[in-house]
């Protein structure tokens, strides 16, 4: 049955993506729905036994917290993109590219994930190297602060506050 429904959902997901139904003719592309199928279908052998270890208590609160989050990282992405955007037209081209280390309390491997994941889609930042306890070495494209903690304030904690809702 699980994999059945992991069939169902990755073939609607594919033919939402591609959209097999030609415009012009109204007619539907058999090659694409057939690809979908194919598709749906390794996507069932290979992944239809990895059971996510997700925390069944609260699960509408993380959603919530979830639907949250998207607006934030936008925000931020937002901003880093202007920065980046004033940083490259700018006639000296102000920056201090270096790697500092950060210190993350998240604790689960999916909240990492989601950090570090937050972290390099924003621009002018790239997560570089995790270690077991803890520290995140990131790529800033304008170093603002050497120091751990203060770095860690700068570009972890906006991220943190939210993981923490929905992963921990």
């Amino acid at each position: 049955m699980r994999r059945l429904v992991l069939f169902i959902i990755a073939f609607i997901a594919w033919f939402l993506l591609v959209w097999p139904f030609d415009t012009l003719t109204n007619h539907l592309r058999w090659q694409s729905v057939i690809a979908g199928l194919v598709v749906a279908l390794l996507t069932t052998i290979i992944f239809g036994e990895v059971r996510p270890r997700v925390p069944r208590q609260g699960i509408i609160k993380r959603c919530l917290w979830a639907i949250c989050y998207l607006p934030v990282l936008f925000w931020y992405c937002l901003l880093a993109n202007l920065d980046v955007v004033y940083r490259v037209l700018h006639p000296e081209m102000p920056i201090k590219p270096g790697i500092v280390k950060v210190k993350t309390s998240l604790s689960t491997a999916s909240a990492i994930t989601a950090l570090c994941n937050s972290i390099t889609l924003t621009p002018g930042t790239l997560t570089v190297d995790l270690t077991e306890d803890g520290y995140l070495y990131i790529h800033w494209i304008n170093v603002r602060a050497t120091d751990i903690e203060k770095a860690s304030r700068i570009i972890v904690s906006r991220f943190e506050r939210i993981l923490r809702r929905i992963f921990e």
